[in-house]
């Protein structure tokens, strides 16, 4: 096989609101951790242990909107995207490096306004998925079966 592969897939919980970025011209960045939860149980002392691994993830223009209207911290979703690294020189010159998952499928899974109104509506599925410029673009999918 000669190609490479950048794809991440998670199932986690939303560590805190969606902190929106708008630019000239309509286009807009959303941010978002999520938190990813390992349980496993320690052989020396018995005792079940949980580990929380956050991930920053990146969502971009009519899907960081649809985040921020519809998703607060707590919801449990499901995040494809892809591995980023961004490198820059703090205040002291320092270099930096931040890793992000720069998502181009969503599902969510369980949101609070859901909850809240106890409704059974099956979960919102936004999917997006990259033109050749690399602007993602919304897909409507709420097909009943």
């Amino acid at each position: 096989m000669a190609g490479t592969l950048n794809k991440v897939m998670l199932i986690g919980h939303l560590g805190d609101e969606i902190k929106m970025h708008f630019f000239e011209g309509g286009n807009s960045i959303g941010r978002f951790p999520v938190a990813t939860n390992e349980t496993y149980t320690n052989r020396q002392t018995g005792e079940r242990v949980t580990t929380t691994e956050w991930h920053n993830v990146v969502v971009r223009n009519k899907l960081a909107e649809i985040c921020e209207k519809y998703l607060s911290k707590g919801d449990k979703v499901y995040v494809e995207g892809r591995i980023k690294t961004r490198q820059w020189d703090d205040q002291s010159g320092n270099k930096r490096y931040s890793t992000e998952i720069h998502a181009v499928e969503m599902t969510f899974l369980t949101t609070k306004k859901d909850l809240d109104n106890s409704s059974s509506k099956p979960p919102v599925h936004q999917t997006t998925k990259p033109k050749s410029d690399e602007t993602p673009q919304e897909i409507d999918d709420d097909l009943p079966f």
